[in-house]
């Protein structure tokens, strides 16, 4: 069609448009470049091809700007930093412990990896039995990010581990860690706890919660006698009646989709009432080269991270609201998650909670449990943004 339309011109046709483009120039009878069209002759049949190829020219390059427009648009961000850290960065370990709500969460409903998929980075998942096995892991180079209870960090810190604190869980299950005995066990109190064999896992966040539990009512731990479990060990003693209580956590705790042998004697709501998210956090941590080298990866991250918080707790909330239909819950709680779902499920590390977590490594250097102070707030350890926090 193109080629037809030009193909239309004639010698005189051309002259007539370069005249015309002349005299919008310059109306003057002197004008030279009128004068050239004048004196100009097209030798016969040149006009059409001349003009053809012309054509063709120009829509030779209209094509290759279209397509390099496609191009940029197939890729947008193939000159951002993001995909510039991402190539180098190619693959993406994630450990996670087991019952870590936000991380179970990110990897099966795979926010990450379709969020990292364009730049090609493969993300692989790995779980550990406790975080202080994840924060072990991550010095040693085996992974890249995790998470876990910020109790695990200060022993870590004390064996000099090499990691980062890079943010917080802004709120901690009440019922998410438990002190539980057997059923038919005569141990009523925390009081009665004295002289039994209570397991836990050393280091952990339920490491932390017996401490304090004890000091409660006035016990230590040279008080009981300390049984050292992972969680599924610990598991099998309390089901064969080798131990008398057991300091569990997600996801060995009993919920209402889910029950383990046992009662609760105490929890974080019993023993730390409204300060239990202070007391007994939840932290983000990544190798020092990711918070170094991959900043922008690193915010992808956790900007996933609060993804599936958020879309955890609108599940939770979503199946509460059912149980308060029926009349089965008290719907205070729905008022409650209705709040929290409306929130950020991550934040980051601020003066307080690091002021808590240093607490408890005092609590744990005066016990002896580590082998010297440190200091949570080395910026070795722990990062803090101070403005614009958008994770």
């Amino acid at each position: 069609m193109g080629s037809f339309l030009l193909a239309g011109f004639s010698d005189t046709n051309a002259k007539r448009s370069l005249r015309e483009i002349a005299v919008g120039q310059n109306s003057r009878s002197d004008n030279p470049i009128l004068n050239l069209v004048d004196s100009f002759k097209f030798p016969q049949n040149t006009t059409p091809r001349l003009l053809e190829t012309v054509g063709l020219f120009i829509a030779g390059i209209l094509f290759c700007i279209a397509i390099d427009r496609w191009f940029k648009r197939s890729t947008p961000s193939a000159i951002t930093p993001l995909a510039k850290q991402a190539r180098r960065l190619g693959t993406l370990k994630i450990g996670y412990p087991e019952g870590m709500t936000n991380l179970e969460v990110l990897r099966s409903q795979a926010f990450l990896e379709r969020r990292l998929k364009p730049f090609g980075v493969t993300v692989t998942w790995t779980s550990f039995l406790s975080a202080s096995s994840l924060i072990e892991a991550l010095s040693n180079g085996m992974i890249d990010f995790c998470g876990g209870g910020g109790t695990a960090s200060i022993f870590s810190q004390a064996a000099e581990h090499v990691f980062v604190r890079v943010a917080k869980e802004k709120y901690t299950a009440p019922k998410g860690q438990a002190i539980l005995v057997p059923e038919d066990s005569p141990i009523q109190t925390l009081a009665d706890l004295k002289g039994k064999r209570i397991a836990f896992d050393r280091g952990s966040s339920a490491h932390y919660v017996l401490i304090r539990a004890l000091m409660r009512v006035n016990l230590e731990l040279s008080d009981i006698e300390p049984v050292y479990a992972t969680q599924p060990e610990a598991l099998v003693l309390f089901r064969r009646g080798e131990i008398d209580a057991w300091v569990v956590w997600v996801p060995y705790s009993p919920t209402e989709t889910r029950s383990y042998p046992g009662r609760s004697v105490a929890d974080l709501e019993s023993i730390f009432g409204e300060n239990a998210s202070l007391e007994v956090p939840t932290y983000y941590y990544a190798v020092p080269e990711l918070v170094r080298d991959y900043p922008d990866v690193l915010k992808v991250i956790l900007e996933e991270v609060n993804e599936a918080g958020a879309w955890a707790k609108q599940q939770e909330l979503e199946a509460t609201r059912r149980l308060a239909a029926h009349h089965e819950i008290d719907p205070a709680i729905v008022t409650n998650l209705e709040q929290r779902a409306s929130e950020r499920a991550i934040i980051p590390i601020d003066d307080r909670s690091l002021a808590a977590l240093q607490h408890q490594a005092h609590i744990f250097r005066d016990l002896k449990l580590i082998p010297h102070r440190v200091k949570v707030r080395d910026g070795t350890y722990t990062l803090q943004t101070k403005q614009n926090w958008t994770y």
